[in-house]
């Protein structure tokens, strides 16, 4: 993806008669928001920020102090492909500050950045590749999302009992001339569910990527005259949807500090979930269909917490398995970065693998794995007692998170 700086975006907003720039962000809980300026409005956004009222978005203040600025981050520049009848239009992601420059402790798109600084700081580079499942369904008459599911095919069926394969060929397509690059789409095991990942890239970029693959999906479908579902558990009696999180780390000299990124994860699970399963939807996904249920780890084994696929080299990384689609990412990514550089720091030594089905083993078996939080109140109260969250999330996220 190419990268620009201020001078290069006002340049190519020129030359390619832009007229329509959104400046995008997101609330705490990773729903994406943006204002539309007019070109003419770009050296002010870049030099002092766009005003906009706060009051009116979920964890972002009250009526008291409600006015906070955009800044466009010129790196992002990613013209859309869906064009106005006059003239084109581009997206920019931005950081949040106060009136006096300050920035604002809730712009997740900023902790993630502080992230990234930290790893870099002790000598770590983090990688991301990202894959999110979702369901496509069928609109009533009057064009609301229903529960009739698109197609009734299984795990990587083919045309025609998919009937998704052409929306996931679009959509892939369209992230294409965005610049993003998928790496692989099919159906998956519910009807009408479908997944498409990504290709491993900076943290940021990842985040930045997960939020826009929502957006495109959902413009799709419903160009397709469907609703795209992303939430965790859609559908009671099929598989959830899941956020698979593959994690990399360098320098990864002779696997050893991928080992110790995983027991740093695994050690603080329990107190991330909340930030990675965020909704009470979240919590009947886990324990079956390949979702995890117990803090455990295997090489290739699906029916764990944290998996290492088969690969070799730079391909090697770890796989979260229990995040669902609801998580921000920015949040997500932050937190697994900073329990990864815990377990690498400390040198946190790694359970044994748990080399067996986890989802047809018995109940003496399974005593003796820890167990991921039952249901949002436990993910709250363990958040809310962890000082690892208290020491990387501001008190304001936590609080807006735990009193939802």
């Amino acid at each position: 993806m190419i990268k620009y700086s201020k001078e290069e975006v006002m340049q190519f907003v020129q030359e390619e008669e832009v007229k329509f720039i959104l400046l995008t962000f997101c609330d705490v809980f990773g729903k994406q928001k943006n204002i539309t300026i007019m070109p003419e409005e770009l050296p002010r956004a870049f030099e002092y920020g766009i005003a906009f009222d706060a009051s009116a978005i979920a964890g972002f203040g009250d009526e008291s102090r409600c006015d906070l600025l955009l800044h466009p981050d010129a790196e992002t520049l990613m013209p859309l492909p869906w064009r106005p009848e006059h003239g084109n239009a581009v997206r920019m992601f931005t950081s949040i500050s106060y009136p006096d420059g300050t920035p604002f402790e809730c712009d997740t798109r900023t902790l993630l950045k502080n992230a990234i600084y930290e790893a870099a700081k002790a000598g770590y580079t983090f990688a991301f590749g990202a894959e999110q499942e979702f369901y496509l369904f069928s609109l009533d008459e009057e064009g609301k999302p229903t529960k009739v599911p698109h197609d009734g095919a299984g795990y990587m069926d083919i045309a025609p009992e998919d009937r998704g394969e052409n929306i996931r060929r679009e959509i892939c397509l369209t992230l294409e001339q965005m610049g993003i690059r998928p790496e692989s789409s099919h159906h998956e095991q519910g009807p009408g569910q479908n997944e498409i990942d990504f290709r491993y890239s900076d943290a940021l970029m990842a985040a930045d990527n997960a939020m826009t693959f929502q957006t495109i999906v959902k413009t799709i479908a419903r160009q397709n005259g469907l609703f795209a579902d992303f939430s965790a558990k859609p559908l009671e009696d099929q598989p959830g949807n899941g956020f698979h999180i593959n994690i990399s780390v360098k320098p990864n000299e002779k696997e050893e500090n991928l080992y110790y990124m995983i027991a740093g994860i695994l050690d603080k699970i329990e107190d991330m979930t909340l930030f990675l399963n965020p909704s009470e939807n979240s919590y009947r996904r886990f324990g079956k269909d390949k979702a995890p249920g117990y803090v455990t780890w295997s090489k290739e084994n699906r029916s764990q917490l944290v998996r290492v696929p088969a690969a070799v080299g730079e391909y090697r990384r770890a796989e979260l398995r229990s995040p669902d689609p609801t998580s921000n990412p920015y949040l997500a990514f932050a937190l697994m970065i900073y329990a990864g550089l815990e377990g690498m720091q400390s040198r946190l030594p790694l359970p044994s693998p748990a080399d067996i089905n986890l989802y047809k083993s018995s109940e003496e078996t399974l005593k003796a794995f820890r167990k991921l939080p039952s249901d949002i109140r436990e993910a709250r109260r363990i958040a809310a007692d962890s000082s690892f969250i208290r020491n990387h999330v501001p008190d304001a996220i936590l609080d807006i998170y735990c009193c939802r």
